[in-house]
């Protein structure tokens, strides 16, 4: 019998709160998740599973956009190439920020405040979970 492979989420959110709200919402859907507390932890996360070869690397990623270190805009064009969704978060949206995340191929963009069950959801659509 093989088991099925749960999904994980990098969630990287430099105001810890939001950061674990969004990362509880996630485990109680099922997903493995790993926080990261700004883009460079993500950035670095990622490039560690890569070089290690480790069998669970984030099938995608939840990213605020204003972080230190790295913005999600930063942490999406450093992933662009590796073909992984991403999902930004942020409470500075505006038109031209919406298109260029768009431009460098986010899945969608959040304004905070979101309806939690709406970001779960386009998770999910993202990286469905097995049945």
């Amino acid at each position: 019998m093989r088991t099925k492979k749960i999904p994980r989420v990098l969630v990287a959110e430099d105001d810890r709160e939001m950061r674990a709200i969004v990362a509880a919402a996630l485990r109680r859907l099922g997903y493995a998740v790993t926080e990261a507390r700004d883009g460079a932890t993500a950035v670095d996360h990622i490039g560690s599973c890569l070089l290690h070869n480790t069998p669970d690397p984030p099938d995608v990623i939840v990213a605020d956009i204003r972080m230190p270190a790295l913005t999600g805009l930063s942490v999406l064009a450093s992933v662009r190439e590796l073909d992984l969704p991403v999902i930004l978060i942020t409470a500075f949206g505006d038109d031209y920020t919406h298109a260029l995340a768009r431009r460098l191929g986010a899945v969608t963009v959040f304004d905070k405040p979101f309806d939690i069950d709406m970001l779960c959801a386009a998770v999910e659509l993202a990286c469905p979970l097995p049945s």
